[in-house]
């Protein structure tokens, strides 16, 4: 593709990355230059603009298969690691499954809050949130009733109601602190301990499951983990970017973006776990790998970004997250007071996706 020379005088300009190269500074910044978005190549020394159309929705595309591909590759050389250091099938499922997936919103939220893109950041994680439990429990539904098993009943539906209310109230001065992120991660920490004592209840059944499991190798199981998040890190670093981008050209905020194409798409490898486990009968992976994989994006992924870096929020994500409580509550009532999710539930969980989505695009 080739590029073409024109002074952007009169054009719409974001601030981009500054890097040296060639021994001079070179600036990378968004353009709108005839309608149409392009990236200027500006060098000081000749003080021109250097524009040229990207594929940016390419570019996205290939990110997303990086985070899925990643993010897959990540979960089985996890479970391998676990399989081998006999870690309880419990504390695999609850953990190694749920952060696994949420690997792609991890590297997406730390990279968008290292880059000042805050809206991004957490609307990537209010959005997937909304994400996983209406389209993902949702889905799963329609295919087959997912039962609830009593321990997500009785504590991880609860805890995704008291975390999602926290996440609202840190967000009164709209920003989550140095401070609150480390209490989220505190919370994270409390959580995991609560997990690790319930499976230690149960000793038995985990070394039935541990004997069970073909011993993998080590060094395949630690490549995978390596490639994978490697293939994460970079898939996050090319949404970003270019999800940034084609917000501008769309005329969208980057709450938006990040509440709908980046949510959405960092939530794949959740909708395709809880799809193949609803498909085989297995509610508890279906049911707890969303509600797992929510409480691990707010309590980690945020308490980890706004330890590095404040987070700051708009009001149209306040708004969100109180969507996002009103949602919580609704999968707390239709998984806890029949100890399961029909089809019919699962269908109405959809409609107010649905719902949601037109009016955040519409807003």
């Amino acid at each position: 593709m080739q590029s073409k020379e024109l002074y952007c005088s009169s054009s719409r300009l974001w601030p981009g990355n500054t890097h040296r190269r060639n021994g001079c500074n070179e600036t990378f910044i968004a353009c709108i230059c005839s309608k149409s978005l392009v990236f200027l190549h500006i060098r000081p020394s000749i003080g021109a603009c250097f524009c040229r159309k990207e594929g940016l929705f390419y570019d996205v595309s290939v990110g997303f298969v990086l985070l899925i591909k990643g993010a897959d590759l990540f979960v089985d050389g996890s479970a391998s690691i676990a399989a081998l250091l006999k870690i309880p099938s419990l504390i695999i499922g609850l953990t190694i499954v749920a952060m696994g997936t949420s690997a792609p919103e991890a590297a997406v939220s730390i990279t968008a809050g290292l880059a000042g893109n805050s809206d991004i950041s957490l609307g990537n994680i209010v959005g997937s949130n909304i994400f996983n439990l209406l389209m993902v429990i949702g889905i799963s539904a329609l295919i087959r009733s997912v039962e609830t098993a009593p321990e997500i009943k009785r504590r991880d539906l609860w805890w995704n109601v008291f975390v999602s209310i926290a996440l609202l109230v840190t967000l009164f001065d709209r920003k989550i602190s140095f401070l609150e992120g480390l209490i989220f991660l505190a919370l994270m920490a409390f959580y995991l301990f609560l997990l690790i004592r319930n499976a230690k209840k149960n000793t038995a059944s985990a070394a039935v499951a541990a004997a069970s499991l073909e011993r993998p190798a080590v060094f395949p199981s630690i490549l995978r983990v390596l490639t994978g998040l490697t293939a994460v890190i970079l898939g996050g670093n090319l949404v970003v970017k270019n999800a940034s981008l084609i917000a501008a050209s769309l005329g969208m905020s980057d709450t938006l973006i990040g509440l709908t194409i980046v949510a959405i798409g960092t939530s794949l490898p959740e909708l395709a776990t809880s799809i193949v486990a609803a498909k085989k009968g297995d509610s508890g992976i279906a049911l707890g790998n969303a509600v797992g994989s929510c409480l691990f994006n707010i309590l980690f992924i945020l308490g980890a970004s706004s330890v590095l870096t404040p987070i700051h929020a708009s009001t149209e994500l306040f708004l969100d997250t109180a969507i996002l409580i009103f949602v919580s509550i609704i999968i707390l009532i239709f998984a806890g007071s029949r100890s399961k999710t029909s089809r019919m539930e699962g269908a109405f969980c959809i409609l107010i996706y649905l719902c949601y989505t037109a009016y955040i695009i519409l807003r």
